[in-house]
C-alpha cells in the first residue's frame, strides 16, 4: 500500500506544483504517491505558472503536465500526509476537517526544517529569483520528508 502525500498552496500554480515535483523526484514512486492542490479554485485545470515550470526545469524536473485542482474534503480520506505552504493554507484546510484525525494529517511544509522560517512565501508577484528561493526552501523540506518516508 502506497503512502499518499498532498502538497497544498493557495492556487496550486506556484508552490505546491513545485513541492509535488520535488518530492516525487526524491521518493520511490512505487511506494509513495504525491499530488498537489490549492485552497482556492482560481486555476483549476491549468498547468503550473510558467515560472514554476522554468525553475523546476532548471533543476532537471518537468512539472508541465501537472494540472491545478482545488482541495476537496475527501482528500482527508485519500491522503496520509497533507503539507501546506503557509499558515493561511493551514487554517483553510483545518477548517474543513471533520475530526481530529484529519486535522493531525495537516502540517506546515517547513516544520522540521532548520531554515529558520515557518512559511514558504508565495512567489506569484515576484520575479524568477523569488521562485528560485522558494524552490530551495521546498527542496530542503522535501529532502527531510523523503528521509522520513524511506
Amino acid at each position: 500500500m502506497k503512502t499518499k502525500v498532498l502538497m497544498v498552496c493557495l492556487g496550486n500554480i506556484c508552490r505546491s506544483p513545485l513541492a509535488e515535483g520535488i518530492l516525487k523526484s526524491k521518493v520511490d514512486t512505487e511506494h509513495v504517491w504525491v499530488d498537489s492542490a490549492g485552497t482556492a479554485g482560481y486555476h483549476v485545470g491549468n498547468p503550473p505558472d510558467k515560472r514554476s515550470i522554468a525553475v523546476a526545469k532548471k533543476h532537471g524536473l518537468d512539472i508541465s503536465a501537472q494540472r491545478c485542482r482545488k482541495f476537496d474534503p475527501m482528500d482527508f480520506l485519500e491522503f496520509d500526509h497533507i503539507y501546506v505552504m503557509d499558515k493561511n493554507n493551514y487554517w483553510d484546510i483545518v477548517r474543513l476537517a471533520t475530526n481530529e484525525g484529519h486535522k493531525q494529517k495537516v502540517k506546515l511544509l517547513l516544520d522540521g526544517t532548520d531554515l529558520g522560517i515557518a512559511e514558504v512565501p508565495d512567489p506569484y508577484h515576484d520575479g524568477i529569483d523569488g521562485f528560485e528561493k522558494v524552490f530551495e526552501m521546498i527542496d530542503a523540506a522535501c529532502e527531510s520528508i523523503a528521509n522520513k518516508l524511506s
